[in-house]
């Protein structure tokens, strides 16, 4: 077990990867809850891989890693994982993303149980064709009620419209076609690649025993059989720097006030990769966030109601920026942050400032479980690794490093969609 210091939380972090490739976290917290997820890198993005013990690559239907999602929750004998967690005073949940697929609880209490029936649960799937062809009527539900949510169609019209080639491109649920086309053996191909320890972590982060935990989930993980193997081979696209479409308008029902999303397409080239996210990530804040001159300025104007949203997201060596806002003048609108994002200037002091308000964050950070596991989640999916002093990283970050970033930047490769109400767009 290695033991390291979170500074920015001023938390310890304890550490185990197991024989099988199982990484364990282990964040002791003071406190009253306590929060357990366990994942798996494998999500939406993950659509053609060479399976385990093949040799061709295999393309899976859209929408397979959320079915799984729902599948692993069938058990063949025993007690429903729902009912097992409430009668131990737990509320069980799971979600999957485009990188991942997350097992989770929380809840005060009977730490260990809870993590070993977590544990064997995911770890023994059970997919028949019966239970398979019933649950696709239940995800197809799903789907319908994600396509009446204004934003999520916003975003995803977006991303298909931005993206040419790259999986983000594609819902994360799939669609009512292609989760029709998922079979049994679709389940048991992406589950017995993706799902072994080796491609997964397990983070506990509360008012815990590390040693206990640690010696709870390696005792669990000795009685079962599994062979080590090489990580699992995704196929990589190409992806084009330019859009798919520039413009486009959809409709909805649920719609009283028009919203305007701007996707800005912008390729990773001579910069770390980490620092450019977090470089866009700090630039978007900075011109459209909560303290933006121009999101007061269209405020008053009442041009927009509400705040600007950002999702910068990575499609491997892209970085999609979505911009989101509800505004009754579109065009307006999306004149106004084109022409604020191109000023391409922020001062020395502006920098130095979002720089404290970042390590300020991470107090607030600290004092939920829910937050500090999504952190460190987080930086384990995208970076591989858990970073011990976030304040150090933050002071690394220079302002003329950053300038020359953002002076980089093309922002000519873009998407705007619109969305409105159904009756007016005829």
């Amino acid at each position: 077990m290695k033991k390291n210091h979170l500074k920015h939380f001023d938390l310890d972090l304890y550490q185990e990867t197991l024989p099988n490739g199982l990484l364990i976290n282990v964040i002791p917290k003071e406190g009253n809850n306590i929060y357990v997820t366990f994942i798996t890198r494998y999500g939406s993005f993950h659509n053609t891989f060479i399976p385990y013990q093949q040799k061709k690559y295999y393309e899976a239907p859209m929408g397979v890693a959320h079915f799984l999602e729902h599948k692993v929750f069938e058990q063949k004998e025993g007690e429903d994982p729902f009912v097992f967690y409430t009668r131990n005073g737990a509320d069980a949940n799971a979600s999957t993303s485009y990188l991942r697929t997350c097992y989770l609880f929380s809840g005060p209490g009977h730490v260990c149980e809870n993590i070993e029936y977590l544990l064997d649960f995911v770890q023994n799937p059970y997919f028949t064709d019966e239970n398979v062809e019933k649950e696709k009527g239940i995800i197809e539900q799903e789907i319908k009620m994600y396509e009446d949510i204004p934003y999520w169609k916003l975003l995803e019209r977006s991303l298909e419209n931005t993206l040419q080639k790259h999986p983000l491109r594609y819902p994360i649920a799939g669609t009512v076609d292609s989760i029709r086309k998922i079979t049994k053996e679709d389940l048991y191909t992406c589950y017995d690649t993706f799902y072994h320890p080796s491609n997964m972590f397990m983070t506990v982060v509360g008012n815990v025993d590390p040693k206990e935990v640690i010696e709870t989930i390696q005792n669990n993980q000795a009685k079962k059989d599994y062979q080590s193997r090489e990580p699992v081979k995704i196929k990589q696209v190409t992806e084009p720097d330019t859009v798919v479409k520039k413009e486009d308008t959809v409709t909805s029902d649920n719609v009283e006030i028009p919203k305007l999303s701007i996707a800005y397409k912008i390729p990773v080239r001579d910069f770390d990769k980490q620092k450019f996210h977090f470089f866009l990530n700090f630039y978007f804040d900075l011109r459209l966030g909560s303290t933006s001159l121009l999101l007061e300025r269209l405020r008053k104007e009442l041009a927009i109601t509400g705040e600007i949203s950002v999702d910068v997201m990575e499609a491997d060596q892209h970085f999609v920026c979505v911009v989101s806002v509800e505004t009754k003048k579109p065009e307006y609108v999306c004149e106004e942050i084109d022409k604020e994002l191109r000023l391409k200037q922020v001062s020395e002091e502006e920098f130095n400032r979002k720089r404290k308000t970042l390590k300020s964050g991470c107090v607030y950070q600290s004092d939920s479980v829910y937050t500090i596991a999504s952190h460190v989640n987080s930086q384990l999916l995208r970076m591989n690794t858990i970073l011990l002093d976030e304040y150090a990283w933050i002071d690394s970050l220079k302002w003329k490093e950053f300038q020359k970033a953002i002076q980089s930047l093309p922002l000519e490769n873009r998407s705007v969609v619109t969305l409105l109400k159904k009756s007016e767009s005829l």
